[in-house]
């Protein structure tokens, strides 16, 4: 089974500001969940006095009718990533999926 993560995608409302319009996750809802191959990509770390961070980054192969979207969440092993990127769709050949990257920012 090349498929062997459960992942979870969340989408979130526009909801309007003063100014301009941000995505409000205290209202976003499961839009899709299901099996999903989950690969590690890369990581970067900054180190500063103030503040040490380090950037986490996974490439994730969902299956090709999966609901997801560039601003769109994931949810793996119980930690939320940011989807970076539109998703690149493979139709061609017999591994038809769905490519995403994600990140997430670890203090």
């Amino acid at each position: 089974m090349l498929f062997h993560d459960t992942v979870e995608v969340h989408r979130a409302p526009l909801a309007p500001t003063a100014y301009t319009t941000h995505r409000d996750w205290q209202q976003s809802a499961m839009v899709w969940s299901g099996r999903a191959s989950v690969q590690p990509d890369r990581a970067f770390e900054v180190r500063s006095p103030a503040r040490e961070t380090a950037q986490e980054r996974l490439l994730i192969y969902l299956p090709l009718e999966a609901d997801v979207d560039s601003a769109d969440r994931i949810t793996w092993r119980g930690q939320n990533y940011e989807v970076d990127g539109e998703p690149a769709r493979w139709v061609q050949g017999s591994l038809r999926h769905t490519q995403i990257r994600a990140w997430r920012v670890v203090r």
